[in-house]
């Protein structure tokens, strides 16, 4: 885990995609057990009731689930769920604003076909 950044994004929703991180790059495998509120809020040097809202926010989609007395936990198959959501965002942050931005200069669709096929061939 890394610190939290001060992005202007309310920082229980960066706890939540900190642990979406974890969940997609197996750090935190399906049906493994979540640290503690306590221990998220002792890292990050936070309060634990901001970790509590973010972990909720991921409970309440389903992502986590808690099991009594024990803590909460990664729900079987969310890992693709993330992935999707993800995919969608990425295509709301970045492609249509690309679109718009290329519509705005004139850049035709293959043009800028052919900018992400030599951006994605310089990496």
């Amino acid at each position: 885990m890394s610190t939290i950044m001060d992005d202007g994004r309310p920082i229980f929703v960066q706890i939540a995609e900190r642990i979406e991180d974890d969940i997609l790059e197996g750090r935190l495998p399906e049906e493994s057990q979540v640290p503690s509120t306590n221990q998220f809020a002792a890292f990050y040097q936070i309060n634990p009731a901001t970790v509590m809202k973010g972990v909720n926010l991921l409970v309440d989609q389903g992502i986590l689930y808690k099991k009594r007395g024990i803590g909460m936990f990664v729900a079987e198959g969310v890992r693709q769920r993330i992935v999707e959501k993800r995919k969608e965002q990425f295509y709301e942050q970045y492609v249509v604003a690309m679109v718009k931005e290329a519509e705005r200069l004139g850049i035709s669709a293959e043009q800028l076909s052919d900018m992400i096929r030599r951006g994605a061939n310089e990496q």
